[in-house]
């Protein structure tokens, strides 16, 4: 019974230091924001932005799969619950670039940034 609680408690601090290091790192490209990154557009943002986004959904595909069992359930139950997430995220993601982009050119002109 001990082995399995100090797996257990090896498990949770693996998966802690990983969280950190995607969150040091999320934090260090918002803060310093190279230019190469951060003035260019791709795929109707900047490649920063989407750094972000990809290290923000693996972060929550972390967490579900270590803190929700999902590795210890079902494969089906698995991909229902991982690629709806992601499904509607994507799709929220979109759909914000998509108005985003919208307004910047509309308003962009009357508002001085």
């Amino acid at each position: 019974m001990a082995h399995a609680h100090e797996s257990n408690v090896k498990r949770i601090w693996n998966v802690f230091f990983i969280l950190s290091v995607i969150t040091i790192v999320e934090v260090f490209l918002g803060i310093y924001k190279p230019a190469v990154l951060h003035l260019t557009n791709f795929l109707g943002t900047s490649p920063l932005n989407w750094i972000f986004i990809i290290l923000t959904l693996a972060k929550a595909y972390g967490i579900t799969w270590a803190f929700m069992h999902m590795e210890g359930e079902k494969k089906w139950f698995r991909r229902s619950i991982v690629w709806t997430a992601v499904f509607l995220i994507c799709y929220l993601v979109t759909l914000l670039l998509i108005e985003g982009g919208y307004l910047f050119d509309t308003l962009g002109p009357l508002v001085q940034w």
